[in-house]
């Protein structure tokens, strides 16, 4: 199987909200539903509290995720000891935490809304006469100043005798004698439990990824999504092009073309550059044009002679993206975030190492390799990795081996570098390129062309349709 070893690459310690959106996004996108992970987070929950022994419980629940864990567990406590379970009722509620709450109206529960801070002081001998208090108010999407009745609930159980018992995540302000985290610790000291999380969903670029985009301002001005240049051509005169593209498709606002070779795309400024191919002579001018710019994506379709030129002006960019022809020693090293995106070739001419078939045997070739940067190593299943992270990238297909197909990858990579950490760029730019191509070939199966690809990019990227796969 391909995912053979992969599980060593899994991260340890601490996983932020952020990063646990991600995977369990991608875990809904791999067939476990939000209904399946939260049954088995509230099972946990209710194991943790019945290891106390507890007579009376009392469960806090929100209108979120969290909330829809706490009345799992007060479902499986039902029959096993007194149950009270205290909502907040109102709009706002999550659809899988709807479901739970018409699930518990059915059980030995005493249900109790509360909506405004008199709501909780009416029942404040529950607090009083609990065991266990199990807080699953907010959890990680917690943000800002408490509200009412949440900030009620917290001051009443801080004052309680009962043991409190929080759910992934204390809601800020509330002590915790115990913290029953999900899958994986989001703050210390928590009992881990697993709720059936897939291996791929942490190891694997999915679709929870594109969380991690940020939105665009309502107020945003030309410019704000990102300028990048692209310096390549000559020899090759469509690839920068083709990564141009890409980086506008990805939402770069303003993409340049450093290039000897004009091609009649409106939509890309050209800067020419006067000659058959780049030179020395070039370099203050792409100096200047460098210093305006976000992101650097250089090499595509530049040929072997202007390697030395690359190195020249590598250490001015302040974020870049080095591919195809840059990929050459000396390796090119910007002063910001580097993403190198080389095919297995490349790599090999790079590394002098040569990758293995496997996912793993490349990961392992990277990790011996200690590029500095983080690197996109392409192939049938890309790998992506940095000084402290490793993921795999399955999307993709075969008819992708056509020629112009990473430039836009380079492309899309430099539109994301703008706004997100390298690491987090190359992933995304991975997974929605290898949709792009996934979408293509069913539209045009081997007669895929790079520019294709294109077009497929912002649906993949920011549509809301099906991106399962």
């Amino acid at each position: 199987m391909w995912q053979d070893g992969i599980e060593e690459f899994l991260e340890r310690g601490l996983i932020s909200p952020a990063r646990m959106r991600v995977v369990d996004r991608n875990a809904v996108a791999l067939g476990v539903s939000e209904i399946q992970l939260m049954e088995s987070a509230g099972r946990s929950l209710a194991d943790c509290a019945l290891s106390d022994n507890p007579a009376h419980v009392l469960v806090l629940c929100g209108r979120g995720n969290n909330g829809g864990d706490g009345m799992v567990a007060a479902r499986h406590l039902q029959n096993v000891v007194s149950m009270d379970v205290c909502y907040v009722d109102g709009a706002g509620r999550t659809a899988p935490c709807e479901h739970q709450l018409r699930a518990l109206t059915h059980c030995r529960v005493d249900l109790h809304p509360i909506q405004c801070r008199d709501d909780v002081l009416q029942v404040g001998s529950l607090f009083e006469n609990a065991d266990i208090i199990i807080d699953a108010l907010l959890g990680t999407g917690a943000s800002g100043p408490l509200q009412e009745p949440v900030a009620s609930c917290v001051n009443l159980a801080n004052t309680s005798k009962a043991r409190v018992i929080a759910a992934d995540v204390p809601t800020p302000g509330m002590r915790a004698d115990r913290i029953c985290a999900f899958h994986r610790p989001k703050v210390e000291g928590s009992t881990v439990v697993d709720i059936g999380i897939p291996l791929e969903a942490e190891c694997c670029v999915g679709p929870g990824e594109l969380t991690l985009l940020p939105a665009r301002r309502k107020d945003a001005r030309k410019g704000d999504g990102g300028e990048v240049l692209v310096i390549g051509g000559g020899p090759y005169q469509g690839a920068p092009y083709l990564a141009g593209l890409g980086a506008l498709r990805a939402g770069a606002d303003i993409v340049r073309i450093a290039s000897p070779v004009f091609e009649p795309v409106p939509d890309l400024i050209y800067e020419p550059i006067g000659a058959r191919k780049i030179g020395t002579e070039h370099t203050d001018q792409l100096i200047a044009l460098i210093e305006k710019a976000d992101v650097v994506v250089c090499g595509n379709g530049l040929g072997a002679d202007s390697h030395n030129v690359v190195c020249a002006i590598a250490p001015y960019c302040t974020k870049a993206v080095f591919d195809a022809d840059a990929l050459r020693l000396p390796l090119p090293v910007a002063k910001g975030d580097t993403i190198y995106t080389p095919h297995a070739g490349e790599f090999s001419r790079i590394t002098g190492i040569t990758v293995g078939n496997s996912p793993v045997m490349r990961a392992h070739a990277i990790r011996q390799a200690k590029i500095p940067g983080t690197v996109l190593l392409k192939g049938e299943t890309d790998v992506i990795a940095d000084d402290d992270h490793i993921r795999f990238n399955r999307t993709g297909s075969p008819s992708m081996t056509v020629g112009g197909t990473g430039d836009v990858l380079a492309g899309v990579a430099g539109a994301l570098l703008c706004h997100l950490p390298a690491f987090d760029a190359a992933c995304i730019a991975a997974y929605v390129n290898g949709r792009a191509g996934m979408w293509v070939e069913k539209e045009r199966g081997s007669g895929m062309l790079a520019s294709d690809l294109v077009d497929r990019i912002p649906a993949e990227l920011f549509g809301t349709g099906d991106r399962n796969g």
